[in-house]
């Protein structure tokens, strides 16, 4: 919320429910009011469309299942559902609407606390209704504000956009060489069933909140590698001894979100611990196939095209069996040369790294400085 500094001469303070009109959203459900022309709007982004229409460039406020991004202005025709609430100006002659709506963007961490809840946020809308608003009287003021706030933060868009796109552009850097080392027309392609000694499931038994050792599982496996985050245990002796994974042993995911499913992670030995069912170790033949020349593969682009083509998926899950990972095709140098591979694709991943850490940190610095202009401007130091 604003900070509590005397504002400048000529500026009001008042309540929301004094100066601004909010209005709640209408009950509609997709299957039945469902239609193609208007988006409907509620506690986040448009979710569905419907064929009538009941807002038009409104400041949209989230009321149940709120998340960070909790306030925005949707511009032209939408239907605002009652997840959301609306809100405007009682007096256009007192207060300028696009003043109202970038306050509300200054606004919106101080809205977001106010939800109540543990599973689901919902807006406590008794004390919001009790939000401080600050304003010039002045309205050639208020335009004079928002005129300065528009022309700044157009060009801070500008340069988010040049960083978010150079991030990508790092991203995309890799992935690009990666295609391209294994398109290359000197390898044969194998099915990975002629490099490998076996698949294997993982432990199928319950796991525990403690216990004496890590079970790696489907939310573990991340860009390659294992995350060591939310872990569950395993106190089975027999699984610990059977499902024990081993140096460069590579871990599969067979079963999740169809976005999910074929991503693949390298063990490095970081802890001691099992995998459980939802993964597949893959056994390699040492002497033909190196552990991260593999592991690169299979989260490659390439590797995700055939595995679209092979993917069983249901509503909200997707699968690929050890039969149909076995019959991955992958390119295959000699071991000398996937070993030379490997190395230079750490060394670019390195460098891709720094680059996103980069431009990571320069969009996180725009929206701070957003945020500070913001305080600026509400607390009359423009």
């Amino acid at each position: 919320m604003n900070e509590n500094k005397p504002l400048p001469k000529g500026w009001e303070v008042k309540k929301l429910g004094e100066v601004c009109e909010v209005e709640y959203g209408t009950r509609v459900v997709r299957k039945r009011d469902g239609g193609t022309i208007f988006p409907v709007y509620g506690g986040g982004g448009a979710t569905f469309f419907m064929d009538t229409f009941n807002r038009e460039d409104c400041l949209v406020v989230a009321r149940f299942a709120m998340s960070e991004k909790c306030t925005r202005f949707v511009k032209g025709k939408l239907f605002l559902n009652d997840s959301g609430l609306s809100v405007k100006t009682k007096n256009d002659k007192e207060i300028n609407q696009e003043f109202l709506n970038l306050q509300f963007l200054h606004l919106n961490d101080y809205i977001y606390s106010l939800a109540r809840g543990a599973a689901q946020k919902n807006l406590n809308v008794p004390i919001f209704r009790k939000l401080e608003i600050h304003y010039p009287r002045s309205l050639k003021a208020q335009k004079r504000i928002v005129a300065i706030l528009d022309k700044t933060f157009a060009a801070l868009t500008k340069a988010e956009t040049i960083a978010t796109t150079n991030l990508q552009n790092a991203k995309e850097l890799f992935e690009s060489y990666l295609q391209g080392v294994l398109s290359d027309k000197r390898w044969t392609i194998v099915k990975l069933n002629n490099v490998c000694e076996k698949v294997e499931y993982g432990s199928s038994s319950k796991s525990l909140a403690v216990g004496e050792l890590p079970v790696l599982r489907m939310g573990n496996i991340q860009d390659g590698r294992l995350a060591w985050d939310d872990l569950k245990f395993s106190n089975n002796k027999e699984d610990n001894k059977k499902y024990i994974l081993k140096h460069n042993d590579v871990l599969f995911n067979r079963t999740n979100s169809p976005e999910w499913v074929g991503k693949t992670a390298i063990y490095k030995s970081e802890m001691p611990a099992i995998f459980a069912g939802y993964l597949i170790r893959i056994h390699r033949k040492k002497d033909l196939l190196n552990a991260d020349y593999l592991n690169y593969y299979l989260n490659s682009q390439m590797a995700r095209n055939y595995g679209n083509t092979v993917i069983i998926s249901s509503v909200n899950q997707a699968n690929i069996n050890g039969t149909k990972l076995k019959k991955y095709p992958i390119p295959l140098p000699t071991l000398k040369k996937q070993k030379e591979i490997v190395q230079k694709l750490e060394q670019l991943q390195s460098q891709v790294k720094k680059l996103e850490i980069i431009y990571q940190q320069k969009i996180i610095d725009l929206s701070e400085l957003k945020k500070s202009i913001l305080q600026k401007a509400f607390n009359g130091e423009l």
